[in-house]
């Protein structure tokens, strides 16, 4: 899996925003801790879903006007900047690289304290493309075994937002919070439908809509009419 596998794969830019949303609000529900998921319709004049492992890897899809941005750092990787000793990117991480999209490599949240853009995989899509892209000609190091199942680049911590993102966040929950939860109710919140204090409470019995109401607002999810 590089990022060219999954930008062949990943799904139009409204999906995606929708599942990112979705992602963060499951993740609120079943624990109000540091959040491994979350999104945010305040990331500056855009918004912005986020990753983040507590262990060094994250990714970020920055919804702006003008298209998508995603980054993602894996700090396993050998594409990382770390690894080389000026901290420069891998060679073509950024070839193609729209203009509309170049402000993005300037967040402070996706530099280190130099100021220096840091990533191991980026991919993007203008709002009027028909599909996305990652840096032209990007030649990747050998996988490193087996048992990896991120990629050289790290891209593939995105594969929880293709079509299998149901199952996947099944299997992100009993692995991560060793939970099992409701999967009709996962389906509920993937598919964008209006929350209810039952699908809440199919996921974490101790909540309601009310309790949630501010970081609902937050992520931009529909609540049910009441």
């Amino acid at each position: 899996m590089t990022a060219y596998d999954i930008a062949a794969r990943l799904p139009s830019i409204d999906r995606l925003r929708q599942r990112c949303k979705a992602l963060a609000l499951l993740e609120r529900i079943i624990d109000g801790g540091a959040a491994y998921y979350a999104y945010t319709r305040a990331w500056g004049t855009d918004e912005a879903a986020l990753m983040s492992s507590g262990s060094g890897d994250e990714w970020a899809v920055v919804f702006t006007p003008d298209g998508v941005f995603v980054r993602v750092f894996d700090h396993e990787s050998a594409m990382s900047p770390y690894g080389d000793p000026d901290n420069e990117l891998w060679p073509g991480l950024l070839d193609g690289l729209p203009v509309e999209l170049r402000p993005q490599i300037e967040e402070p949240a996706f530099c280190d304290e130099a100021g220096q853009f840091i990533a191991t995989a980026v991919l993007w899509r203008l709002a009027g493309d028909d599909r996305w892209h990652a840096g032209d000609g990007i030649v990747f190091p050998p996988f490193r075994g087996p048992y990896d199942d991120t990629g050289p680049d790290g891209s593939g911590m995105l594969e929880i937002l293709l079509d299998d993102i149901v199952d996947r966040f099944v299997e992100f929950a009993s692995d991560y919070y060793e939970v099992e939860v409701d999967r009709a109710a996962v389906e509920h919140v993937v598919a964008n439908r209006p929350l209810t204090d039952s699908v809440i409470q199919a996921l974490n019995p101790q909540l309601t809509v009310a309790d949630l109401r501010q970081d609902i607002a937050t992520i931009g999810y529909p609540i049910a009419a009441v």
